[in-house]
This record gives C-alpha cells, structure tokens and sequence, in this order.
C-alpha cells in the first residue's frame, strides 16, 4: 500500500495539490491519479481520504489523504504546530485504511515532515490486543523514497516510546504487577552499556525510611518496588542529571476510601507517571541524546485490606515531615513525596514529576493538555516549547501560597493529604502537598490525569490509553541536552 498527502487547495478551481511524493507519483502513472481525484467530487478536507486500486503494480492500493493548509504552521491559539499534527492525523487514517485491506506493508509519503509522518504512522497503527486470539493483521510502515529517512527514523524511536507508555498502561493490573513493570523496563534498557537499572526491594525501601510510599503498599499483597534508572548519556558522567519521578500505582482500587465499582478498571492505568517518564528514558538512550538522566519509580498497589491505610491515619515521610492521611484515594502524593525526596541526592539540573494524580485535573483541563505546576520559568518555557512540536500540549497551573495553607492548616499533623476545602481546587492543593517535599530551584509536577486516556480527541491514537506526554518529554529532554543553563 501506499499512503500520499494532497494539500487543500488555496483557490475555488479545485486542483489537487500534491505533495512532492505524489507529484513524483502522479507522473509515473501519467497523470491518472489527478485525474481520477478529479472526478472524485469536491477536494479532500483535512484529515479525508479517498483510496485508489489498480494503478501501479508495485502499489496494487493507494490511500490519498488531506493534509489541510500546505504551510499551516504554529498556530498561537492552539499553541502546537499544526502542520506537523495535521501530518501526524492524515497520516493514521491512511495506514489504518491499508491495514483493513490487510496489505502487510505501507508507504507512506513524508508529507514534507518524515517524522511527523512517522510518528502519524506508528501511533495510529498501534493497539493493544496482546491478550486476544483474533488479532487485527500486523502492518509495518515505511518511508516513500529516501529523502528524509533520518527524520523518519527519529519519528518512528518517538512514537514506539509512546506506544511503550501505552503498552504498560493498557496491560491488565494482574499482568503489570510492580515487579513485572521494573522487569519489562529492566529489559528493554538491556542492550545499552550507558544505562544501569535497579530494581529495589521493600527492604531497601525500609532502609530509605520512606514511610509514605511502604504505607500505601502495605494494603496489598504485591510487594512495593522501587525502579531506579540512571541513563549516562552526557559528555561527562558526573554532569547534573536530568531526573524524572513517576507515580507508579500498578492497580489504585482507592484503598479503605474505596473508588466507585463503574470505571475502576481503568485504574490500572494509574502508574501512567512511571509508564512515560521510564518509555521516555527508554527513548532517550534509542536516540543517543548527549545528557545524563535518572529515573525514578515507586511501585505498588493501593489496596483495601486489613493492613492498610484508615482515613485518619498519620505517616512520615523520607525528609520526616508527618502526613495525615484523611483520603486513602490520595495515595499517589504518598509515592511522590518519598521519592521526590530521593530525587535531591542527585544534584540535579532539574527533577520532573508525572502523575495521574487527579481527577479535579481532568475536571480542569479534560484531555487538552497536561497540567503543569512549575516553580521554575526556565523549566516551564522548556516544556512548553517542547510541547508545541509534539502537539501533545501541557499548561501552566497555579502553585500559589494560597493552595499550600489548605494542606498545612492540619490537626494532627505537619500536613494533610487533601486540601481541607475538599474538592475546592483539588489539582492544585495536590500540587501543594508535593512542594512541600521540594527544595530543589528547578522543579515540574506533570498532572496527567485527564490525558490518560483517549476516546478520540487525538485522532492519531485509538481509542485506549494514551501514553502522553511521552513524547513532550523526550523533546525536552533533548531540548535540555542542547541548552547551555547549568
């Protein structure tokens, strides 16, 4: 199969116009294929597609696709490059056109950005059917010539980095335990020399004093793990790393404040912080970026048994700060405070946290982009910036004095795990919490509760869990790796 861009046209007259590929293509076929989308009625709008039989041997079916705008670029309301999304959309809808025929293969025109397109391609065609017997035929894509293929290449490492993120928020909660989750992270950073994975037990866990994070784990049966990756990538192995935490909650039933029976399934997506800060450390060593990062992953279940957390219950944290636990929903904060702790051992250039730590984000947001509380402007433009080309979005949120007294205003402890307004607010009280275990100048809490999942606001992924922002921060990192700031 073969997948070719057509740009909508700037006048009333309707001709097709085509990518360079499908100019080259349109001539090796004598121009029938203009000729033939011609006829076809109306041009094709953005993200539309018509499909073409017979009219080349080597590609017995070819899918034509909208690209909208030819040089559509940033666009300031949206705040993303919308060219490169509307690449990365058309080019899904094409692959996945050829994949229902069954044909094995697909070509796919760089569309004048080859790793945009990638990313279109093998974002689009991905789905999680591990577990089912009939599965949907396997479809590899490929560039169309030879020009771009180094961009190609780099958009395919983004986009398998995401489907990775995907992968491990998709799999069921009895098959992504703790241990299996650090294991399958472990073995995908096996072929790198640069990169030392250890996987920490509970008695290691005991030794950190990381009381917050062994108090959510002691409600389940999985022993709690703590994944720590270093990625020697700079220069200079003792340059200040870059270093990533990620929640990592394997199943989050809620614990004693049990969460409603309707939905809870999805709550093994809940280590979606873990999934995208390890796939985007995974992607970073694929693509050889000069700078050291270290990832960080507390793993475990919150359970509702006899030894778990009771609402009331007071923990003390790594830094020995008291926390009271008055939601056992709350847990997530539990994780990030111990390992937010940790992560200043390392002298870092920057910590970054990701969590699906709130439904009041998805409330806020919904699944636009992800929200971010940052004390750090330098940090904050970096992540923007970086989420412009990807087009997966964050947004800044307020980390205001305002928000920390609802979490220190506490009766029985230095603080609370909710604000005590309850709902008011709720993102950005958790954001809060977890700045109360930071001293680092240059920090970012990554709510990504709302960008969880996808139903289909992102026309390039299907329906399931969406693995963002994998991919933003990827290209921040590689962004850090460029930039000078010490």
């Amino acid at each position: 199969g073969l997948v070719l861009g057509v740009y909508s046209s700037e006048k009333d007259d309707g001709a097709a116009q085509f990518t360079s590929a499908g100019d080259a293509f349109d001539r090796l076929v004598s121009g029938k294929l203009r000729a033939l989308l011609s006829l076809c009625g109306p041009p094709l709008k953005k993200g539309k597609t018509r499909i073409f039989h017979g009219l080349h041997q080597d590609f017995p079916s070819v899918v034509v696709v909208g690209l909208g705008k030819k040089n559509a670029g940033i666009n300031e309301q949206e705040n993303w490059n919308e060219g490169k999304e509307n690449i990365r959309a058309a080019v899904a809808v094409g692959c996945r056109q050829i994949q229902d025929l069954e044909i094995p293969c697909v070509e796919v025109d760089p569309c004048g950005d080859a790793q945009a397109a990638a990313e279109g391609a093998v974002l689009g065609l991905h789905e999680y059917n591990e577990l089912k017997q009939k599965k949907k035929p396997v479809v590899t894509p490929q560039l169309h010539g030879s020009a771009e293929s180094q961009a190609w290449q780099k958009g395919v490492i983004y986009a398998e980095g995401q489907n990775l993120a995907r992968y491990l928020m998709e799999a069921p909660a009895n098959y992504i335990t703790p241990i299996k989750f650090a294991e399958h992270i472990e073995q995908k950073l096996r072929s790198f020399s640069n990169v030392k994975v250890h996987i920490r037990p509970e008695s290691w866990i005991t030794t950190q004093e990381m009381g917050a994070f062994l108090s959510v784990a002691k409600g389940s049966a999985e022993p709690p793990i703590f994944l720590e990756i270093h990625y020697l990538g700079g220069a200079n192995t003792d340059d200040s790393p870059l270093v990533f935490v990620g929640k990592g909650v394997t199943f989050d039933s809620g614990g004693i404040s049990l969460k409603p029976s309707s939905g809870m399934d999805a709550m093994r997506a809940d280590m979606g912080g873990a999934a995208t800060v390890c796939s985007a450390i995974v992607t970073a060593a694929a693509l050889n970026l000069p700078l050291n990062i270290i990832g960080l992953a507390p793993l475990c279940e919150n359970m509702p048994s006899g030894k778990a957390n009771k609402p009331g219950d007071v923990v003390r944290a790594k830094n020995g700060k008291t926390i009271q636990v008055d939601n056992t929903d709350a847990e997530g904060r539990l994780l990030l405070a111990d390992a937010l702790c940790y992560a200043h051992n390392f002298n870092a250039r920057a910590i970054v946290n990701a969590a699906t730590l709130t439904g009041a984000m998805d409330v806020a947001l919904g699944s636009a982009a992800t929200g971010v509380f940052t004390n750090s402007s330098w940090l904050w433009t970096h992540l923007y910036e970086a989420s412009i080309l990807t087009g997966d979005r964050v947004w800044r949120m307020p980390l205001f004095e305002h928000y920390t007294k609802q979490v220190t205003d506490c009766p029985l402890a230095d603080v609370s795990n909710i604000g005590k307004y309850s709902r008011a607010g709720g993102a950005c009280t958790a954001a809060a919490f977890l700045k109360e275990f930071v001293s680092a100048p240059h920090w970012a809490h990554l709510d990504i509760a709302g960008v969880m999942s996808n139903k289909d606001e992102v026309p390039y992924l299907r329906k399931g869990m969406a693995g963002r922002p994998t991919r933003t921060l990827v290209e921040f990192a590689a962004r850090l790796s460029k930039d000078s700031h010490n």
